[in-house]
């Protein structure tokens, strides 16, 4: 998690991921932040988020976004 961690604080170092719930669903992430996300979170965990994966639900905290990452390791 604190990869991750550091990954979201990369991209948006204004936001405090510890109390956001709704980056997608407030539009506080728009689709460059995604973007740049997800190519960080392949090369760092060695996964593959896909097109289907990108789902507002799968992006709208580092809880969730954390369980894509193990679900994705998982197979």
């Amino acid at each position: 998690m604190e990869e991750l961690i550091r990954i979201l604080e990369e991209v948006r170092p204004d936001l405090d991921f510890d109390k956001e719930k709704t980056l997608i669903d407030s539009g506080v992430l728009d689709s460059f932040d995604i973007i740049t996300m997800v190519g960080e979170i392949n090369d760092t965990f060695g996964i593959e988020i896909n097109v289907a994966d990108l789902l507002p639900e799968n992006f709208n905290s580092k809880e969730t976004i954390w369980e894509l990452i193990e679900l994705k390791r998982k197979g």
